[in-house]
């Protein structure tokens, strides 16, 4: 595989017709044009002029800077198409959902993320270095207090403090190669890296660590699979204070929740975040804002309940900035549905969003 590209056009294309319908809009398009797409591919030259700056602006007419892709021969007669979020998360739904729209196209396979390399011998070279698993091992770390964290640190014969951007950065491609780009992204909690001469334990060979992971994914399952918090009797606590601007802030928190002795079964944060004019009223919403904050809000929750799995944490409010919380079962829905949020309100306020793994939820420790 190769030529990956992003796509960064910021045309704004306005539609009312549903994802699912513009998705068979863009198969339909691409099946006019497979046969020429597939000669360029198995060609293997001018594929930059001749297919991505083709198919790149029709699948960035789907959603901006959201799709990446590869492309490559899946044998002598089956071109391969693979569609990748490199590495964002909140990309990999709409990937998910565009691939599973795609019809069965004759010589051609339409693959969703990055797939786990099937060789032994993977290995990539980057910036003067070799990561495979000649020069790659790691072994795991255990934290007593987060015995469900996994966290483990990878080792590098040449890694030094200096190029630790350029190895952690190789690595990460590796992994994410090796690995498979969904299961990199949502099975490791964190990752460290040192030198191979510095390993402070038994050193595990990189080989063995699709089998470490897969025991520790199935060990999790078998916790905490099917384990729903309901909050409608928790309590929640208001909390007042200062920023070190002088501004107020102002916090409502589901504290019973953040006692619960199951917060891993929920590892995935989806915070939401309003921005508004507040510089008037000592960045707080006025009347006819925060009525509007509270409509988007109970918007929000009539799509993430959490008999579903997705429970509302609390929201704060301070410096013209109101974000709401959830912990959720799973990252795919809450990026949906802020984004369509995100997409039919563009016009009335500033929102934006973000997903990421916390199973732990040390991002809400402050309301501790």
């Amino acid at each position: 595989m190769s030529f990956l590209k992003s796509l960064f056009n910021k045309k704004e294309v306005v539609t009312t017709a549903t994802a699912d319908l513009r998705y068979q809009e863009f198969w339909a398009w691409f099946q006019k044009h497979e046969k020429e797409f597939f000669k360029v591919v198995k060609k293997g030259d001018a594929i930059e002029k001749n297919f991505f700056d083709i198919l790149g602006p029709k699948l960035n007419e789907l959603k901006e800077s959201t799709f990446w892709y590869l492309a490559g021969m899946s044998d002598d007669n089956t071109a391969e198409l693979i569609l990748t979020a490199d590495g964002n998360l909140r990309n990999i739904p709409f990937i998910e959902d565009l691939v599973a729209a795609a019809p069965v196209i004759e010589n051609w396979k339409i693959t969703a993320l990055k797939q786990p390399s099937a060789s032994s011998t993977f290995g990539i070279k980057m910036n003067g270095y070799t990561f495979s698993e000649e020069t790659m091992s790691f072994y795991a770390n255990e934290n007593p207090e987060m015995p469900d964290q996994i966290e483990i640190t990878i080792l590098h014969q040449e890694y030094t403090s200096e190029n630790e951007s350029e190895i952690s950065h190789g690595a990460y491609l590796l992994l994410d190669n090796y690995l498979g780009e969904l299961n990199c992204v949502t099975t490791i909690d964190h990752i460290n890296f040192k030198n191979t001469k510095n390993a402070e334990k038994e050193i595990i060979p990189l080989e063995k660590l699709k089998d470490f992971l897969i025991w520790r994914e199935k060990e999790f399952i078998e916790k905490y699979e099917g384990i729903r918090h309901h909050t409608e009797k928790d309590n929640y606590s208001s909390f007042n204070g200062t920023l070190k601007n002088g501004l107020p802030i102002i916090a409502i928190v589901n504290t019973d929740i953040l006692q619960w002795n199951a917060k891993a079964s929920h590892p995935w944060i989806a915070i939401a975040t309003f921005k508004f004019d507040g510089d008037s009223n000592n960045g707080m919403p006025d009347d006819k804002t925060y009525e509007l904050l509270n409509t988007l809000e109970d918007t929000i929750m009539l799509e993430l309940k959490d008999s579903d799995g997705y429970v509302n944490i609390g929201r704060e409010t301070a410096d013209s900035t109101r974000e709401i919380y959830f912990s959720c079962l799973d990252f795919r829905k809450p990026a949906k549905v802020f984004d369509k949020m995100q997409r039919e309100n563009k016009e009335i306020i500033s929102f934006d969003f973000e997903v990421y793994k916390d199973k732990y939820w040390q991002t809400y420790n402050k309301y501790l």
